[in-house]
């Protein structure tokens, strides 16, 4: 039985779709403070990515609708797989279930968002090569793994923001999403989510500010291979320099 006047999500109307390790776990964090906001039981439903969900080609969305408690009247529902920006054949799923659908996307550094994930990896026991040799053995690993991409150690691919914005403009309109900087975020988190707010239209709420941080790995990045993997992401970033006007010298 639903609480006195709650209703049951019958669509989403935005989705966190990126980048992992980005600090879309913050943003969570903010978007669960506003009361016309309607967020799954958990994050990361991973429901537009599941390849094995849509291989019949008859797709129920009742499973998405599920993870769901009934809202008040007026709520907006979303959530946040930072994958579905990646993995390409989410976004044609996600058009075709609401081509509405807003996006808000968080864009950190690619560099150290690649040494991020290579450090959650390997604290997850499923990388045992060292950072650089895991980067030389990318390129061999998505090979391996097509067609289908490569999910857990796309530390550098994940970071072509460009390409993948390319591929999500060419299905939904530009003002369709909103685009933050990570450097950003981290920065004037109280300013960015009024932003977000005022994307999803909605009115701003007053919130407590939480520390946006990297989970505190032993291991830190090393100058050369800061150098090493800007050498071979520095055309990407300059593609996203164009792509979105942006100046990303504090990148490099």
């Amino acid at each position: 039985m639903f609480g006195f006047g709650k209703c049951r999500i019958e669509k989403l109307d935005f989705l966190v779709a990126g980048a992992q390790k980005s600090g879309t776990t913050a943003l969570n964090y903010y978007l669960k403070r506003h009361p016309r906001i309607a967020l799954p039981i958990k994050k990361e439903l991973h429901f537009f990515d599941n390849d094995e969900l849509f291989a019949g080609g008859n797709i129920s969305y009742q499973p998405l609708h599920e993870m769901f408690r009934p809202s008040r009247p007026g709520s907006i529902a979303g959530e946040n797989t930072p994958v579905y920006l990646y993995w390409r054949p989410a976004l044609p799923r996600i058009r075709d279930y609401n081509p509405e659908m807003k996006f808000i996307v968080i864009l950190r550094n690619p560099i150290d968002r690649a040494f991020s994930q290579w450090n959650m990896q390997r604290a997850r026991g499923i990388e045992s090569l060292d950072f650089l040799d895991a980067v030389a053995a990318e390129p061999r690993r998505i090979a391996e793994s097509a067609p289908r991409q490569l999910r857990k150690l796309s530390y550098v691919d994940r970071g072509r923001y460009a390409e993948q914005l390319q591929r999500a403009f060419r299905l939904f309109p530009r003002e369709q999403f909103l685009i933050i900087k990570y450097e950003r975020f981290r920065g004037r988190q109280r300013e960015v989510v009024a932003d977000v707010f005022r994307f999803l239209n909605l009115s701003p709420v007053r919130f407590r500010a939480v520390e946006a941080h990297d989970i505190p790995y032993g291991r830190k990045i090393r100058e050369e291979e800061r150098t090493a993997v800007w050498n071979i992401v520095k055309g990407d970033i300059a593609h996203l320099e164009t792509l979105l006007g942006w100046d990303c010298s504090d990148w490099r």
